[in-house]
C-alpha cells in the first residue's frame, strides 16, 4: 500500500483537508494529521464514505516525538510517497510590541516543523523516492510592515525546502513548495476574519481547489521535469 500524509488539516473547507482528499482519490492511504481529533475524525470519515482509506493522528508539528511517531504510523501502513506541510496561521503584529515567545511560536510553527517534518519523509524516502511538498505563503518571498514574525518564518521555511530540494533530489526525492499569494476561500477566513470576507468577496480570494491543483501538479511532474515551486493568486491580485 501506498501512503501519503498531511499535516496541518482543520475543517473540511480547509486546504489540508482538501489535499488529503484529493491524494485520497488518488489511492493513497492518507495520514491526516493535527491538532484537533473532531475535525481529524471528520476529514477521515469523509474520505472514507468517497471511497478512500485515511487515519486520523493528533500531532503537535513542533514536537520531535509527535512528529516522529507520526511517520513510524504511516510507514507501518506501507511506503511514504507523498508528504505535505501545510502548517503556519498567520501571526500579525508591529515588531516593537512583540514578544520574543510570540515571535519562536511563529517561527517554531513554520520553520521548525517544517524541519522535523522534512527530516522524517526524507529518512523515509530515501531509497524509495518520493514526493515532499510545502505550503508558503506571500510571507515566503517579501516582508511587509506588520507581519515581521511570519515573514522571516515563512521565508525561512522557502529557505530550508530550497536546500532539502537540492540536497535530495539526487535520491529521486522531489521538494516543492508552493506559494499561496492571497487569502484562501474556506471556512477559516470566514469563521476569523467575517469582516475581510465579506468586503473582499470571492473573486478576491484564492480558490482551494486552484491550489490543491498546483500541489497535484508538482507530485506529478516526472523526474526529467520537475518544479520547485509554484505560486498561486487570483486575478486582481497586486503583487
Amino acid at each position: 500500500m501506498k501512503v501519503a500524509i498531511v499535516i496541518g488539516v482543520g475543517p473540511d473547507r480547509g486546504l489540508g483537508a482538501q489535499l488529503a482528499s484529493r491524494f485520497a482519490a488518488f489511492g493513497l492511504h492518507v495520514f491526516v494529521a493535527g491538532r484537533t481529533q473532531e475535525k481529524l475524525d471528520d476529514v477521515a470519515a469523509n474520505i472514507a464514505a468517497n471511497g478512500g482509506a485515511a487515519t486520523a493522528v493528533v500531532t503537535d508539528a513542533a514536537l520531535e516525538p509527535s512528529v516522529i511517531s507520526l511517520f513510524d504510523q504511516a510507514a507501518n501502513a506501507g511506503a511514504i510517497e507523498a508528504a505535505i506541510y501545510n502548517v503556519g496561521n498567520n501571526t500579525p503584529g508591529p515588531i516593537i510590541d512583540m514578544t520574543a515567545e510570540y515571535f519562536t511560536q511563529s517561527w517554531q510553527g513554520c520553520c521548525l516543523g517544517g524541519f522535523l517534518f522534512g527530516r522524517e519523509a526524507i529518512r523515509r524516502m530515501q531509497n524509495s523516492g518520493g514526493t515532499l511538498l510545502f505550503t508558503g505563503a506571500s510571507a515566503s518571498l517579501r516582508g511587509r510592515a506588520g507581519f515581521g514574525a511570519f515573514n522571516s518564518s515563512k521565508a525561512a521555511l522557502r529557505a530550508l525546502a530550497q536546500a532539502m530540494a537540492k540536497e535530495c533530489g539526487k535520491n529521486g526525492i522531489h521538494v516543492g513548495h508552493v506559494v499561496v499569494d492571497g487569502a484562501i476561500y474556506g471556512d477559516k477566513i470566514k469563521q476569523r476574519f467575517p469582516d475581510y470576507y465579506a468586503e473582499a468577496g470571492d473573486e478576491k480570494m484564492v480558490s482551494i481547489e486552484a491550489i490543491v491543483d498546483a500541489f497535484e501538479y508538482l507530485y506529478r511532474q516526472p523526474k526529467t521535469g520537475w518544479s520547485f515551486e509554484v505560486d498561486v493568486r487570483t486575478s486582481l491580485e497586486n503583487w
